[in-house]
């Protein structure tokens, strides 16, 4: 069971206690999601540099285990090849669609052979605090997505853009859960990325201790952020 407290500016939704909590049934991933053929073409290249194979069609959607959705702040995964990338995600609980961010971790060795494969190798960090979709559908373009990375002991910018460089979310919800559709409870997507900033060595993608990812609405200077820390586990052989 996953547990969001409500962010809104909607009268019934104002009290502190207001809590929207769903147990994932259904979660999928979308990749290539950007309206811009040329970001889409630069993070394409971005991860071709790491060995990922080209997409056969955008945008993609990747099924996950529902499983893998996590709240906590400490995660473990197996060997230093991983790292996360915030998105949007829209969520189906209690009768309506909400809005969240979370973090795509993602193990880049084996994302080098095979996309689907990477995307059930490690926890998906995902924040307790939501927004009612139909407050901020209209304005959704103007959603900052942004995350930050530990460096020696220094946060550093990894990820910054709005909604607007992203596909309309719900086009990207309808082209996998259809429109109207009834029995949604539990369903989660993660709606896709932006392109992560080089360092000064260059390296875009790149593994993190520790990662921060928000979603901030400028319209009502409300933030939902998440942080968690990364555990590296050996690889036995």
């Amino acid at each position: 069971m996953l547990y969001f407290s409500c962010v809104s500016e909607k009268a019934d939704c104002g009290a502190a206690s207001r809590v929207v909590a769903t147990t994932p049934r259904r979660f999928v991933i979308a990749g290539w999601t950007g309206r811009d053929a040329v970001a889409i073409e630069h993070h394409i290249e971005e991860l071709a540099a790491l060995g990922v194979p080209r997409p056969s069609s955008v945008p993609l959607y990747y099924r996950g285990g529902p499983n893998l959705l996590s709240q906590v702040h400490d995660q473990q995964v197996v060997g230093a090849d991983s790292s996360g990338e915030a998105e949007p995600v829209l969520f189906f609980a209690e009768g309506e669609w909400w809005l969240t961010v979370g973090s795509d971790h993602t193990d880049r060795t084996v994302e080098s052979y095979s996309v689907a494969a990477s995307k059930q190798m490690c926890p998906k960090p995902v924040a307790s605090a939501a927004w009612r979709w139909k407050d901020i559908a209209d304005h959704q373009d103007e959603i900052q997505l942004e995350s930050s990375i530990l460096e020696g002991d220094k946060w550093v910018p990894y990820q910054r853009g709005t909604l607007a460089s992203i596909r309309p979310l719900q086009s990207l919800r309808d082209g996998i859960f259809g429109i109207g559709s009834e029995d949604v409870d539990g369903y989660f997507l993660f709606c896709g990325t932006l392109a992560a900033i080089p360092n000064a060595e260059g390296r875009g993608i790149r593994p993190a201790g520790e990662m921060q990812i928000a979603l901030r609405d400028p319209r009502t200077k409300r933030s939902i952020e998440h942080r968690y820390s990364v555990e590296v586990l050996p690889v036995i052989a």
